[in-house]
């Protein structure tokens, strides 16, 4: 990895020689301080999640059902305030200072949780008695707790913008082998996240099951402020790519003048002069593409004296748009059916059932040594680990040394792998507990909630490193993808839309719990879904997920088919035609204007472009 980087900063290093003479920031240099923030930030937030559960029906004396409930909300506001923060970053903020303020505002959250546990009057006093009665938690004590939980979803909106702050920092379409540089970018930043979410399932975990929740929380929160830390101290070295108008601004008038100018007749699709564009810009598109074409008549002018200004801009902003404006709305549309075969990936039962499935099994190592039920899922992350490095260091370049060519799976192909992958998983998961719940039966465990079964806690490793890989293909996969597709100005937002769908998974898991205990537990039945899982019948519960995802499958194809070829598929079939990666690196500038600048192709490279964004052959061979 380092020689590939390292070839790529010196190609970037010798333009930068040759056409200014300062230094050009950005690069390998700022990427350790980048993922520091992000794994240090991943290492506080996940460190506190595992056993939240516990803490919760421990300390505050929540019952299961409602502890539930808040985790799942709280995962749900988590996932989904990283698509505010993306368009406040690209349109207000700038991503730099949106993933430094998310940091210092999920400090003060980890401090305010911090404080619970230290603070004796910030939660119920202790019950040493429960035949006598337990106090329950005050208005004021659940409002620290939950404003806590508030605070790092707000926080973590800010935080999310860092995979594409740091993609802007080695984001250089000048070079031929751009495309091989980001996508190890996003493997090895997941990586890297993946290895602090490892120890902050092995090492935080531990602490706050052996020693205390004081320091349990304690340890979070000094990490959340270095990572806020080391972000801060390389702020000289950054790019810091400009803000730009409101994205969502720009989608409400593009939306408004196309259905003012519903009547209008679209001019021929190599009319220039008909499209309004911003000309002082080299990145801008010339005419829209056909896809979605009734968005077109938004950038349709009808008259330049009355809709042009002296300066080149819009009279009236919301009735003609530029062609960017335009093909911004429709990149977000466009993606909205494959994005939502995604929130598949997120729909479980809830975390607190895998922590009472794993408190069932036997977890010792050793005699003397338990492992804790919440560090079971360092399967899943060793497992996602593990995979990448294969991936990207044995299975491509071995495909490739045996085709005799490049060889790499396209970010929607990676997708559609993960999400049958994530199939598979929930069969195995599904057919697990049906055992499970056998053998806790025939042991006599039918009543006793807090029986361990003679059963190795590793039976869960099956199902854990099957959604370990299914993550590593359709996470990495999203990520790259909505990366390639969108324009440049709404990187943050593509960087959102994985954690968008991740968000809606939470809600439908939400009320997929409870609808299914509401309507299986009619006429006084126990219902799937009880506090003891040995009576519930959770078994059921996975069954029911797994033909969900099966359908979902058939949605992806049907999505996938729609969609049609992605960036990276075009560059792909252009470097086969072409046969060199400095005219795949030229023309992928050409199938995405908006990527970069227009340069000259071959007759044959037009018509891929033309396909993709149906450019005017004349703009394309222009110097």
């Amino acid at each position: 990895m380092d020689k590939e980087l390292q070839l790529s900063s010196v190609v970037d290093v010798h333009h930068d020689h040759e056409q200014q003479p300062q230094k050009r920031k950005g690069g390998l240099i700022t990427l350790p301080f980048i993922i520091a923030n992000q794994a240090l930030a991943s290492m506080a937030g996940v460190g506190l999640l595992p056993n939240m559960i516990l803490y919760f029906m421990g300390s505050y004396r929540l019952h299961l059902g409602k502890a539930t409930q808040i985790l799942l909300l709280y995962s749900a506001a988590n996932n989904s305030t990283p698509v505010i923060g993306a368009f406040i970053a690209d349109s207000y903020l700038g991503r730099f200072l949106s993933v430094g303020l998310g940091s210092a505002v999920s400090f003060l959250g980890m401090t305010l949780l911090w404080l619970t546990a230290m603070i004796p009057a910030a939660r119920p006093p202790p019950c040493n008695h429960p035949t006598q009665g337990c106090k329950s938690a005050t208005p004021g004590q659940m409002a620290m707790l939950l404003s806590a939980f508030g605070l790092m979803s707000i926080g973590n909106g800010g935080l999310s913008c860092s995979v594409a702050f740091g993609a802007d920092q080695v984001n250089r379409k000048d070079n031929p082998n751009n495309h091989r540089v980001m996508e190890i970018f996003f493997s090895w930043y997941y990586a890297f996240t993946t290895i602090s979410v490892l120890i902050a399932l092995t090492v935080i975990v531990y602490i706050q099951d052996h020693v205390s929740w004081k320091i349990g929380f304690g340890v979070p929160t000094v990490l959340m402020f270095l990572s806020t830390l080391f972000f801060f101290l390389s702020s000289p070295l950054y790019v810091k790519n400009a803000k730009r108008t409101s994205l969502f601004t720009g989608f409400a008038q593009v939306t408004v003048a196309a259905y003012k100018n519903r009547k209008l007749s679209l001019p021929p699709k190599n009319s220039v002069e008909f499209y309004h564009h911003n000309k002082s810009s080299d990145h801008d598109l010339v005419v829209p593409t056909d896809r979605l074409r009734f968005l077109n008549k938004a950038c349709v002018i009808r008259d330049h004296e009355q809709d042009i200004a002296p300066d080149g801009t819009a009279i009236n902003p919301w009735r003609l748009c530029t062609v960017n404006q335009v093909e911004e709305l429709k990149a977000i549309v466009r993606v909205i059916p494959l994005w939502s075969t995604g929130i598949m990936m997120s729909l479980h039962i809830g975390g607190s059932f895998g922590l009472l499935q794993a408190k069932s099994l036997d977890r010792h190592i050793t005699s003397h040594f338990e492992v804790p039920a919440g560090s079971l899922m360092v399967i899943m992350v060793v497992a996602i680990f593990l995979w990448i490095v294969l991936y990207d260091r044995v299975l491509i370049p071995l495909a490739s040394k045996i085709r005799g060519k490049p060889v790499r799976i396209s970010a929607k192909r990676r997708m559609g792998i993960g999400l049958l992958v994530s199939f598979l998983q929930l069969v195995t998961a599904a057919t697990f507990e049906s055992i499970r719940r056998k053998k806790a039966i025939k042991e006599g465990y039918l009543n006793d909630t807090h029986g361990v079964l003679k059963m190795s806690a590793l039976w869960l490793a099956p199902q854990l490193c099957l959604s370990g890989i299914a993550e590593a293909f359709n996470g990495i996969g999203q990520n790259e993808f909505y990366y390639t597709e969108f324009p440049r100005s709404m990187s943050s937002v593509a960087s959102s839309l994985g954690g968008l769908g991740m968000a809606v998974g939470n809600l439908v898991s939400s009320f997929v719990f409870i609808t299914i205990k509401n309507v299986t537990s009619k006429d006084g039945k126990d219902g799937w879904i009880t506090d003891n899982i040995n009576k519930g019948r959770f078994d059921k519960y996975y069954w029911v997920i797994a033909g969900v995802s099966a359908l979902n499958l058939v949605y992806y194809l049907v999505c996938s088919w729609s969609y049609g070829p992605t960036v990276d598929e075009l560059s792909e079939a252009i470097t086969e035609e072409n046969g060199s990666k400095v005219e795949d690196s030229t023309e992928l500038k050409n199938v995405n204007p908006l990527f970069d600048d227009k340069v000259s192709v071959s007759s044959k490279e037009k018509r891929l472009t033309e396909f993709k964004n149906g450019l005017k052959e004349e703009e394309l061979t222009k110097d």
